[in-house]
């Protein structure tokens, strides 16, 4: 098991940029593939990008591909996710999350195990 701790939301205006961080503990890091998913008020938690344990393999859901990045540090025991050109509809709730397998299961959610406490990302128009 992993524990995860998000940090880096924030406010910011359309068009503007955040980089969130998610650190883990434990020594077992770099064997999980790790995700990001959102939520936002009255809606439920979708998947938002997800990277292997070999950090070239990356997965995107189709509304952020192209403005955000995932990526990770192994010596860090750290996942972060780059956001840029943010969106109004890009307010939620973000977590992380690590999970031992790959393939279509990273985006879905009921497949994690280890999850964040979720750090809050709010976009003004």
């Amino acid at each position: 098991q992993v524990q995860l701790v998000e940090s880096g939301g924030g406010l910011v205006q359309a068009g503007g940029s955040l980089r969130l961080s998610c650190a883990a503990s434990g020594r077992t890091f770099s064997r999980y593939a790790m995700g990001w998913f959102r939520q936002a008020p009255g809606k439920e938690r979708e998947f938002v990008a997800a990277i292997n344990w070999t950090p070239s393999i990356t997965y995107y859901a189709d509304s952020v591909k192209g403005r955000f990045t995932i990526s990770r540090d192994n010596a860090k025991n750290t996942v972060y996710l780059q956001m840029n050109s943010l969106k109004p509809e890009d307010t939620a709730v973000y977590y992380c999350a690590a999970i031992l397998r790959w393939g279509p299961v990273v985006a879905d959610r009921s497949m994690y195990e280890n999850w964040g406490q979720g750090t809050q990302v709010t976009v003004s128009s």
